[in-house]
């Protein structure tokens, strides 16, 4: 059963069933935040000191949008959600590069980007980033390197070595450019690194890019249109 504000009104859920929440994540919340948020309120509403609540594919904290929540017996199907192909609208800005690939770390470098135009990023997504690809995923990821978060081993200095993961580009689409600023919506494999894909992109047309937004726009069937704001649930829940 799915919860959000167009199948389901909150005041007939029986939480001890499993449930499936649609929740879209805002910046500077991490997958787990919202996952504690949500299993946090549930519990007080209901006076219970345990309740199973999960999540079915990560979102990095600089990242919004779909987060698939599952709740009780449905934590069990959430392996399912992560497999499904995931979409995103994202900002990638040309002209210096940054060691996370993304906002999260600053900018460093200078980058000639008088060549490149819309037509070029589309011919050059294309070329190399469509159908399976090999990507790098950052080093600032939640990645396990020897039992270690690979993040964690990139802000203590320390050498990371990552290594090539196959993944799939199922679409892609330039929505559009100006400023050094593509917006760019790209359906995928899970697994898929955006940031990557922004790093990269810039090294294929002789550039530096990094991520400057992303947005998951679907996962699966579900799309931010079905989604509740974590406010939103936390107001439905004072109704029950």
């Amino acid at each position: 059963m799915i919860i959000n504000n167009t199948f389901i009104s909150l005041q007939n859920i029986d939480f001890s069933k499993g449930h499936i929440l649609l929740i879209s994540k805002e910046k500077g919340w991490t997958s787990f935040d919202v996952v504690n948020k949500v299993r946090y309120m549930i519990r007080k509403k209901l006076q219970i000191k345990k309740i199973k609540v999960g999540h079915g594919g990560t979102l990095d904290p600089l990242a919004s949008g779909v987060l698939v929540i599952g709740i009780g017996s449905e934590t069990k199907n959430l392996i399912e959600y992560q497999n499904q192909t995931k979409e995103y609208v994202a900002e990638i800005t040309f002209g210096a590069v940054t060691a996370s690939y993304d906002a999260e770390t600053e900018p460093f470098g200078t980058f000639e980007t008088s060549h490149i135009s819309q037509k070029s990023i589309e011919d050059c997504l294309h070329q190399h980033f469509s159908g399976t690809i090999h990507q790098t995923p950052p080093i600032y990821s939640a990645k396990t390197i020897d039992g270690v978060r690979a993040y964690k081993s990139a802000r203590e200095g320390k050498h990371v070595e990552m290594k090539t993961v196959p993944v799939t580009i199922y679409e892609h689409e330039v929505l559009n450019f100006a400023d050094n600023k593509a917006r760019i919506r790209i359906a995928c494999s899970k697994g898929t690194y955006i940031r990557s894909i922004a790093h990269d992109l810039g090294q294929h047309l002789k550039s530096g890019a990094y991520l400057t937004e992303l947005k998951r726009t679907k996962s699966g069937p579900f799309s931010a249109t079905d989604c509740l704001q974590i406010q939103q649930f936390e107001s439905l829940l004072t109704t029950i």
